[in-house]
């Protein structure tokens, strides 16, 4: 992969007190981002394949970080770039799209499609990555998002590439919808 890796940034968030309540148990939220180099930055290119395949290498290391991080099974997941200014949206696309998902559902053990973000920004740019149940996408509980940022990144020539996961939903979920015990889980629909 001629893409260059920068760095790798990680973020944990456990949840103990929502709404003045506290929680069975932590909700534990992971993010991991890779700063990328981009090598289609500041021109235009048909094609992305650089980008596209290292989308399954970055799905693949994202999902791996992001279990040790969060010690514990992953119920919801999703992801997010963020585009240097010298690039386009198509470049977060290429790399979060194509071959991304596979990787992440099978590190996961998910069947949901996994729900993105991207925008064009520069350094300090923050992202919400949104998530939801990784088995089926209609479990309202595990509707969310995460914000993630890099102080330094990304720089104009740059992608970040972010990867969400968490042991749980909402806490104190109370809107209704599918279930999570109910849940087919297999069309990663219901």
């Amino acid at each position: 992969m001629s893409i260059v890796i920068r760095k790798w940034v990680s973020t944990v968030e456990d949840v103990l007190v929502e709404a003045g309540r506290p929680l069975e148990r932590p909700a534990r939220r992971v993010v991991v981002g890779a700063v990328i180099s981009n090598p289609y930055s500041g021109r235009y290119s048909e094609e992305l394949t650089e980008l596209i395949d290292a989308g399954e290498t970055l799905g693949a290391e994202l999902v791996r970080r992001c279990k040790e991080l969060l010690g514990d099974e992953i119920e919801a997941y999703g992801k997010a770039g963020i585009v240097g200014v010298n690039g386009e949206l198509e470049h977060a696309s290429a790399v979060l799209h194509p071959k991304f998902g596979p990787p992440v559902r099978g590190g996961a053990e998910g069947v949901s499609i996994l729900p993105s973000a991207k925008k064009r920004g520069g350094p300090g740019t923050k992202i919400d990555v949104p998530v939801h149940h990784k088995r089926a996408m209609l479990i309202r509980s595990h509707f969310d998002a995460v914000e993630f940022g890099v102080t330094d990144a990304p720089l104009p020539d740059e992608l970040v590439i972010a990867l969400a996961v968490t042991n749980a939903g909402r806490p104190h979920a109370r809107v209704g919808g599918l279930r999570e015990e109910d849940a087919i889980g297999e069309d990663g629909l219901r």
